[in-house]
């Protein structure tokens, strides 16, 4: 291409040309910026958490450990491993059809190209901060369009960023508004991550599906505990408070139904309740306050006690005793400190009425490993955690996303890295013979009839005698 040419192509589409050249960079060049980054993250580390939102319910030190040292870890982990997702997987000759000899196969992973990730408020640096980092490890552009009160530290991160040595242009922050987010969509982009709302993450697909522009929606969930006999009750406790006081209960993992049987239930719930008593109250959002009042009276009309009192502008942690699956407020996802209270007939049961929700993020299931381990493979959720909740989430390792109403895909881990990227075979004929692309007629048949029961035959016996009257019927061509 000549001088001129190329500046042409530049001012047609700047963006996908510096995309281009950030692509086809080496790996290693690539990441040799994100660890430049991390090292300028780590040192900037209180001036990331000073950026965020203060409107968010939680510490200085709650925002250091729940966003910025989870940021650094994933970071560090694509540096680690990211050469060996992303290399070129060569199939050898284990497993290839005997009619392909002479084909060989690779599996190659190109960046998708362009990645517009729209992010939440609640959690503004570490969830869209990864998505961006494994996005232009693996040699895309990107636009992040930052939630409500999130544009100062993405802004901050973009500067780190190119900094560090990314090029202009690669790393694009836009306003916070709902509007700023229609014109990124509309904009155009080939890849979109969405973490948010269910309502949210509709609208965009409604917007996506004109372009058939592929996605990841990292939804909401009225995520479930399960209480067997044989858990340790006080760890229930002290872990279902802190899912329920962690960022002022503003979390899409936060606990909302709690399902045991009506004798661990007797017991567990004078320990939950002064566990719960130990959290600040909060001042619930303008949008969910409504929402919360209406769904409290209507358990109440069904059947349920509400042990709290609403004060939208003092919430303290409630929880709906005796609620059951048909209960609205078992089935919306919604930000605020409540915990409905099922009792389940029998442990055998529990599998069927958490189904009742048509959201699956999270689950957890406490007591003993093998007995939540047989539970948990019986559970429709992106992620069953044992023994704990919310925080092994965070393991760079680990790849997140849900199931029905909580979306689809996966963001962080090798998969989520993988999403960034586009799968492309490329497959080679080696060898001289073109004997396979003549036409074939009806005296084939049987020969091929053979073929197929001496590769597919019921036993072993069959199919050697099957490859002898092949062997006898070819000598004869």
């Amino acid at each position: 291409m000549s001088k001129g040419a190329d500046e042409g192509a530049l001012r047609a589409d700047p963006l996908k040309e510096s995309q281009r050249r950030w692509a086809s960079r080496p790996l290693d060049e690539r990441l040799r910026v994100l660890r430049s980054a991390r090292h300028a993250l780590a040192e900037r580390a209180g001036e990331l958490a000073d950026a965020i939102s203060p409107q968010l319910a939680r510490t200085r030190t709650d925002t250091l450990l729940a966003e910025v040292l989870p940021l650094l870890e994933a970071c560090k982990f694509l540096e680690r491993e990211a050469p060996k997702i992303l290399k070129t997987r060569r199939l050898g000759l284990s497993g290839r059809p005997l009619w392909l000899r002479g084909v060989w196969a690779e599996a190659h992973r190109e960046p998708v190209g362009h990645v517009l990730i729209i992010a939440p408020s609640n959690f503004p640096l570490f969830l869209a901060g990864t998505q961006a980092l494994q996005a232009l490890a693996a040699g895309n552009s990107v636009t992040w369009k930052p939630g409500s009160g999130g544009g100062k530290v993405a802004e901050l991160m973009e500067t780190i960023l190119r900094t560090a040595g990314l090029p202009r242009g690669l790393l694009r922050v836009t306003g916070e508004s709902v509007e700023a987010g229609k014109q990124a969509v509309g904009d155009g982009a080939d890849k979109v991550i969405f973490t948010g709302s269910p309502v949210g993450g509709r609208a965009v697909l409604r917007e996506l599906a004109e372009t058939q522009t592929p996605a990841v929606l990292e939804l909401s969930g009225t995520d479930a505990v399960v209480v067997l006999p044989s858990a340790n009750l006080q760890r229930v406790a002290k872990a279902v408070a802190f899912g329920l006081r962690l960022n002022g209960s503003a979390v899409c993992m936060c606990p909302r139904r709690l399902f045991a049987s009506a004798s661990t239930l007797t017991a567990l719930r004078p320990i939950l309740q002064e566990e719960l008593a130990k959290i600040p109250a909060i001042v619930l959002n303008e949008n969910v306050a409504p929402q919360l009042k209406g769904l409290l009276a209507e358990a109440k009309l069904a059947g349920a006690e509400v042990l709290g009192e609403f004060e939208p502008a003092h919430q303290r942690p409630l929880l709906v005793d005796q609620a059951a699956g048909s209960m609205e407020i078992t089935r919306t996802d919604m930000f605020a400190p409540v915990l409905s209270l099922i009792a389940a007939p029998s442990m055998m049961h529990v599998p069927e009425l958490i189904a009742e929700s048509p959201f699956g993020l999270t689950a957890a299931i406490f007591g003993d490993e093998t007995e939540a381990r047989a539970m948990a493979a019986s559970l429709r959720a992106g992620t069953v955690l044992i023994n704990d909740v919310i925080v092994p989430t965070v393991d760079p390792r680990v790849a997140f996303g849900g199931r029905g109403a909580s979306g689809y895909g996966v963001t962080r881990g090798p998969e989520g890295l993988l999403e960034m990227t586009a799968l492309k075979m490329v497959l080679v004929r080696r060898g001289s013979s073109t004997r396979y692309l003549d036409p074939t007629n009806n005296d084939d048949a049987a020969m091929f009839e053979e073929a197929i029961r001496a590769m597919h035959g019921r036993t072993w016996r069959q199919r050697s005698a099957r490859a002898i009257s092949l062997l006898k019927a070819a000598r004869k061509i």
